[in-house]
């Protein structure tokens, strides 16, 4: 398993390419060109609008048409077998129906790697079952130890809130998040509650989670499936006692993911900053994708602040914003490559 733990820290515009990408770009072009591929990857992708135009940019299908991948967009309103043929299946889009035909194609196509497969997508629809998968695991060696937060699930009622979170023993403050990943706006906005009178403003279903002071610094964990990509970010800052003591109520902050953190202007404690230990890394990344069967997504993690080796899974996210990585062209087209070797060898994606 590959790791690059390269601290990077970008903002969220993408797409625009400036002079110095756009010379980049011709000199892919002229260095590929004598890389000698003659077979050619066909990847089918159904994306939203915005994941297309985030993921999709012209350094990456430059890089890929060189490497012999082509990208074809599916088209929704035909029958997906009549389309193609393809060797891989790309795809974020939600919804019932397209699950069920994803599914059946996949069956009857155990030749077309399917990235990734619906019902393993499911697990990280489910902000209660994506960290169950991480508490199973009890992760701890001699390089650190992986936990949750202590969490609560509360699915209906708001009025028992407060008393639910006082027989779980939870303590304040509490972050809480919609249960649902469903790609909404809405199944997307955290909440900060400071005190039990507001926990009743909350609405179900919802979980809510222990605030783990982490000196502000979270650990975005790409995942595309060898290969391990860490960018830190700026988080929430840490609560102390004193503030407990002074705030009261329920607060929206914005999406960490969103925010331009700009690293290079702040004086970072250095036992903060330090990255996860890397055989951490690929030992959590290997368990997770062989429990949840998938190759593409990313996980949110942060180390409690006054301690160098125990660290929280906060978030786990399928097919992240990759074109906010440094080098995902490059990244994900040896993933592509590696599909292709494997079904040279004839070894079907079931």
């Amino acid at each position: 398993m590959r790791l690059d733990c390269e601290i990077t820290e970008i903002d969220d515009e993408g797409g625009r390419l400036t002079r110095e990408e756009d010379e980049e770009l011709n000199s892919i072009s002229d260095s590929v060109d004598d890389l000698g591929f003659s077979q050619q990857v066909v990847v089918g992708y159904a994306l939203t609008t915005k994941k297309k135009e985030s993921f999709l940019q012209p350094k990456l299908e430059i890089i890929a048409k060189k490497k012999g991948i082509v990208f074809v967009p599916i088209d929704q309103n035909r029958p997906l077998s009549d389309q193609g043929p393809f060797d891989v299946v790309l795809h974020k889009l939600l919804g019932s129906e397209w699950c069920q035909i994803l599914e059946d194609y996949r069956l009857n196509h155990p030749d077309v790697a399917v990235l990734d497969p619906p019902y393993a997508i499911q697990c990280v629809h489910n902000r209660q079952s994506m960290l169950e998968e991480v508490a199973a695991l009890n992760l701890s060696d001699s390089f650190g130890r992986v936990c949750v937060p202590k969490q609560l699930v509360i699915k209906k009622d708001s009025s028992i809130i407060s008393g639910e979170v006082a027989k779980a023993g939870l303590k304040l403050p509490l972050v809480a998040k919609p249960l649902f990943v469903d790609g909404s706006a809405k199944s997307h906005k955290l909440y900060l509650a400071y005190d039990n009178v507001s926990l009743s403003k909350l609405e179900p279903p919802l979980v809510l989670q222990e605030f783990v002071n982490h000196g502000g610094v979270m650990f975005k964990v790409y995942v595309v499936g060898d290969a391990i990509k860490v960018i830190r970010r700026f988080s929430l800052p840490d609560v102390c006692k004193r503030e407990l003591s002074m705030y009261a109520g329920v607060f929206q902050f914005p999406r960490v993911s969103c925010a331009a953190a700009n690293a290079d202007d702040a004086d970072l404690d250095p036992g903060v900053a330090e990255l996860p230990p890397k055989p951490l890394l690929e030992r959590l990344v290997g368990e997770l994708r062989r429990r949840m069967g998938l190759q593409l997504f990313n996980i949110d993690m942060i180390r409690e602040h006054g301690s160098r080796d125990m660290f929280y899974v906060i978030d786990i996210n399928y097919f992240p914003g990759y074109g906010k990585v440094p080098d995902y062209e490059h990244i994900f087209t040896d993933f592509l490559l590696g599909f292709m070797d494997r079904k040279s060898r004839k070894h079907p994606f079931t």
